[in-house]
């Protein structure tokens, strides 16, 4: 993984000497683990900036706070590791200056997810730098995913297999929705663990699923994003899980949702049902090198629009060391589709607020089609008990 994060930066470099940026600073996550290989676990909203500055003819530097500096050191390619203190002097603004140097008439950022303490200290300390945005540049070289990619993204599906598998075993009438949540978290830290040593670069990866169980089951399905409760499943109960969260692997990030029924299924909670099975299916077919990306939306609205109900305005979204990267699914973006890029697909239709159908699943684009990542059975689904 390391070496291809060397390989990756590298590229980024040559890129960037074609473009004539001398360098970069990047302070997203994603972009960090992406290029440099590691990731923390104490974010900006601790007001601890992990950074990572990439030079056109030079080599990186990680800026990173001093009690994290032992396991980044181990856990990045990168060998100028600079250390930063809470108290006192040494502060990051000092060690990222420090950095820049004297390369501050323009200094390259991820504008759109740039902190705002970071964006401050700039704007002050390097008043006459102009601030311009790497992000396309870096984000045209994550829309094709390499083998090792695509293959730790298998990895994270059958993870999330494993998760889907508990989650629809834990159904039940009288269950709560946080012992569903349980059985997710245990089934899936398992499944991942099974894919890790404790050597090497590997050892500083954690199998723990984390994050909030998004599931909404009952009069609630329809509400997006809600979080598992002590409410208990009821008969007919529709029950959606959303693993868009929690389906992840070495910083790689799936899309994976399913809708179970309890027991047995209402006739309109099928009909709504089928037709977002429907429409994800249509999208899936509709995937292939050439396509546009807006086209794949198109078919699944029309499967929705033949069933008499209206859509959202995202088919899918690209996947990768991100929740979100582009291109998306959606009306209006023309991006042509190439083997390697990597989707969520979604089916997905509230109505009257009440009535929901729901089904997710992660793809990669292949030379013939589309290959799932995420697997789980696409049709109707009650619970055994």
């Amino acid at each position: 993984m390391l070496e291809e994060a060397r390989a990756r930066t590298e590229v980024l470099q040559e890129r960037m000497r074609a473009e004539g940026i001398a360098c970069a600073v990047f302070t997203d996550e994603s972009s960090i683990a992406y290029l440099a290989g590691f990731w923390g676990y104490l974010g900006i909203e601790f007001g601890r900036p992990t950074m990572l500055v990439v030079f056109a003819e030079e080599e990186p530097v990680v800026i990173t706070p001093l009690m994290e500096s032992e396991m980044v050191a181990e856990m990045t390619w990168v060998e100028d590791v600079r250390t930063w203190e809470d108290m006192g002097r040494r502060t990051w603004g000092r060690a990222l200056s420090g950095a820049l140097g004297e390369r501050t008439c323009e200094i390259w950022v991820e504008r759109g997810s740039l902190p705002a303490i970071v964006r401050s200290y700039l704007d002050e300390a390097h008043k006459q730098a102009r601030l311009k945005d790497i992000s396309p540049l870096l984000g045209q070289m994550r829309m094709i995913k390499s083998p090792l990619e695509i293959e730790v993204m298998r990895q994270a599906g059958k993870i999330a297999g494993a998760m889907m598998k508990a989650a629809h075993d834990s159904l039940a009438e009288g269950a709560r929705e946080y012992e569903s949540a349980l059985a997710v978290i245990d089934a899936g830290t398992r499944a991942a663990a099974g894919f890790l040593t404790e050597t090497g670069w590997e050892r500083f990866v954690s199998p723990m699923i984390h994050n909030l169980q998004i599931l909404q089951s009952g009069a609630d399905t329809s509400m997006v994003h809600r979080r598992a409760s002590v409410k208990r499943y009821e008969r007919f109960d529709p029950v959606y899980f959303c693993f868009c969260n929690m389906a992840q692997f070495k910083q790689y990030k799936l899309g994976f949702d399913r809708m179970f029924h309890v027991k047995e299924v209402r006739d309109e909670d099928r009909r709504v049902q089928e037709a977002a099975i429907a429409a994800q299916q249509a999208a899936i077919g509709a995937i292939r090198p050439g396509a546009l990306a807006e086209d794949v939306a198109a078919a699944a609205n029309e499967v929705y629009a033949a069933r008499g109900y209206e859509t959202g305005y995202r088919t899918g979204r690209s996947i990768g060391v991100a929740y979100l990267e582009a291109p998306e699914l959606k009306a209006g973006d023309r991006t042509v589709l190439q083997a390697g890029m990597t989707f969520a697909v979604d089916g997905g239709i509230s109505v009257d607020g009440r009535t929901a159908g729901r089904i997710g699943d992660s793809i990669v684009v292949t030379e013939e089609g589309a290959e799932y990542l995420t697997d789980y059975p696409r049709e109707i689904l009650l619970s055994a008990s």
